[in-house]
């Protein structure tokens, strides 16, 4: 069970920023919408804060730190949005995908996951086609339902049906209910699962992970606050991470302080 931790005092949260700029090999990873970038209505014109972007365009040029992107999104849509190139660390689809630079993983299918996948999309294509402001996202390994711009309350209406429809093709989906979207996959991964990932890969003697969502919380709870990493929650909610941070200007701030004191740390 997650807890609401007392909110920090900014200098608090600068004092760990601060230490976090020591660290002997640095690992950033960041969830995008509403961490990075402002949520909008059309998912593809998502676009990091201009302070943001460049803060972690600094970071990543620095010695030993290494900048990742940790997100629900799927990986074709985060390299978009991100304006990631060819070497950017991306974890998609809450981890179902990577890219570590140059090399991907692939998804390899079986043929039951196949089939269930194929229903599952006829099955709430149905459902977004009755219900007049939802959208149907498909991902690698699911589909998401959004539906932040239907009308009134009816969005508990569409997550009902929407569970009532997935759970009609199999009881074995994996459910993510995040924003104003709820998502369904034919896989299991999580955004933890990622952040492993990536601190083997980099070999990370610190993390910071940062993000607003219920999805994130998966992420926060594997960050080792013993060893030095730092959770940032973005927003209100329930969490299990060390700080909070009101929005994504000021996510922004904190990674222009963690940019000019890592900086001095390796010059």
């Amino acid at each position: 069970m997650t807890e609401t931790p007392t909110v920090p005092s900014d200098s608090a949260l600068d004092s760990a920023v601060r230490r976090l700029a020591d660290a002997d090999r640095l690992l950033l990873a960041l969830d995008f919408d509403g961490t990075l970038a402002p949520f909008v209505d059309v998912p593809r014109g998502a676009r990091a804060l201009p302070e943001a972007k460049a803060a972690l365009d600094r970071l990543e040029k620095l010695p030993r730190t290494w900048v990742a992107y940790v997100s629900g999104r799927p990986l074709a849509s985060l390299e978009a949005v991100t304006e990631a190139d060819e070497d950017a660390l991306l974890i998609g689809s809450h981890g179902v995908e990577i890219r570590f630079g140059r090399d991907g993983v692939s998804l390899d299918l079986d043929e039951d996951e196949r089939t269930t996948l194929q229903r599952l999309g006829e099955t709430l294509q149905d459902l977004v086609d009755a219900f007049p402001g939802t959208k149907l996202e498909v991902k690698p390994v699911g589909f998401g339902v959004h539906y932040r711009t239907v009308e009134g309350d009816r969005g508990a209406e569409v997550v009902r049906r929407a569970y009532e429809a997935a759970g009609a093709v199999s009881d074995g989906l994996t459910v993510r209910d995040g924003k104003d979207i709820i998502e369904f996959s034919v896989r299991e991964a999580n955004k933890g699962d990622g952040i492993e990932r990536l601190r083997e890969y980099t070999h990370a003697t610190a993390v910071l992970f940062a993000g607003d969502d219920v999805t994130d919380e998966d992420g926060l709870r594997v960050l080792r606050p013993e060893d030095g990493d730092v959770g940032v929650k973005v927003g209100p909610g329930d969490t299990a991470a060390q700080y909070r941070v009101a929005d994504e200007q000021a996510v922004a701030s904190l990674l222009t302080l963690l940019a000019e004191a890592r900086a001095s740390s390796t010059a």
